[in-house]
């Protein structure tokens, strides 16, 4: 399978930037507790959404569905930056240990580029959620 070619971090793409997802799911606490295991201690919470990110600025937030302006949210992929092999590994562990689903193990995925490594699973609402680093090697 041919690889995709690595888009360098001056690349045009990268002009606007992502600031933050918002994901609606259908079980608030149980998605929280979810990602508060997942990714701790990346939370700020209120009553009835949370973020996680580092230091006070959460570019990921969770909030409850009202099935009206806010609907579930399935089918999504999210992937956390992870700053090496090791952290993936230890995401991915903490994520299973949550009662995620595995949607596949840790490992190299060249097929992305040489030094992709990452993991996925889905998260109480089915939404395919990835760790990764771009900095791993075989």
């Amino acid at each position: 399978m041919e690889s995709a070619s690595v888009i360098s971090d001056d690349h045009p793409m990268f002009a606007t930037g992502l600031d933050h997802i918002g994901v609606n799911v259908s079980d608030y606490a149980k998605s929280k507790e979810f990602y508060t295991a997942a990714l701790t201690p990346l939370l700020m919470t209120f009553p009835t959404h949370c973020g996680f990110g580092r230091g006070l600025k959460p570019d990921f937030w969770l909030a409850a569905a009202d099935g009206n302006s806010r609907p579930i949210c399935r089918g999504l992929h999210v992937a956390f930056s992870a700053s090496s092999k090791e952290v993936v590994d230890a995401w991915y562990e903490a994520a299973i240990a949550a009662g995620a689903t595995d949607n596949g193990k840790p490992g190299m995925r060249p097929q992305y580029h040489p030094s992709y490594y990452g993991a996925f699973v889905l998260d109480p609402d089915g939404n395919n959620i990835e760790a990764v680093t771009h900095s791993a090697r075989a």
